[in-house]
């Protein structure tokens, strides 16, 4: 029988102690993989997930401060990782700087800039900073979390799109330098997902123009992370896979 099996793999998620970050860090630790939970203001959550994966998985857990839109901030993380865990094989990109979606004429120039910083930067810190140990194993996995949002472009998502349109672009063309040394690159877009303590309801409709009528749960998402960090994905990179119970469908 086929398994997602991550064991002697050690992972990084940004935003891990956050509402869809815990639950990447508690499916990846049910694969067997080591886990550094990093979180920016989160200290208390980000313990209290480590206890508890820890205790129901087995496997060696770590929190580690950091932000991840500060260069100096993620290397200085990574120094604390490779002491604890070693060498990071599985890299999950999740935090992202939250706002109030507002039409383009009345969102704030800082909005912008902040999700450049975190969608964008992030990334390009994320990848200089982890990916030269994955050249020298040769092997790795770098994984961003995009959003549905980034092909509908709706009104008020324009910070939004702008700064998960950005990081497409860098993750495909990562995709193309670091594919020789084994290194996979590979985006999940989630869709208006259900978190952990979240009412079903949907009151503007959302699922009604959904193919598989609902909305999609976190473990979805986590499920589609962990898979892109497996062998079962060992040929798959470059990739935006929406996972939005077919709300967007990337056509050729």
């Amino acid at each position: 029988m086929k398994q997602i099996d991550l064991s002697n793999k050690a992972a990084v998620v940004t935003g891990g102690a956050g509402r869809l970050g815990r639950v990447m860090v508690r499916e990846l630790a049910r694969c067997g993989a080591s886990i550094a939970i990093n979180y920016f203001s989160q200290e208390k959550e980000a313990q209290s997930l480590k206890l508890k994966i820890e205790q129901e998985f087995g496997v060696k857990a770590i929190t580690v401060q950091a932000d991840v839109t500060d260069f100096d901030s993620v290397a200085k993380m990574k120094n604390d990782i490779n002491e604890a865990l070693g060498h990071v094989d599985i890299v999950v990109n999740n935090s992202v700087i939250q706002y109030k979606w507002k039409p383009v004429l009345e969102q704030d120039l800082e909005d912008y800039e902040g999700q450049f910083k975190s969608c964008v930067m992030q990334g390009v810190h994320m990848a200089k900073v982890f990916i030269p140990d994955m050249i020298n194993k040769k092997y790795g996995r770098f994984i961003g979390i995009n959003t549905e949002c980034a092909m509908q472009m709706w009104e008020t998502q324009s910070a939004y799109v702008a700064g998960k349109r950005g990081m497409d672009g860098v993750y495909k063309v990562l995709a193309k330098e670091v594919g020789r040394y084994n290194i996979t690159v590979n985006q999940v877009a989630p869709g208006w997902t259900i978190c952990e303590g979240d009412e079903v309801e949907d009151n503007c409709g959302y699922t009604k123009n959904v193919p598989l009528q609902r909305r999609g749960t976190d473990t979805e998402i986590a499920d589609a992370v962990c898979f892109l960090a497996s062998d079962l994905a060992s040929y798959i990179t470059g990739v935006y896979l929406p996972v939005c119970g077919g709300n967007e469908m990337p056509c050729i």
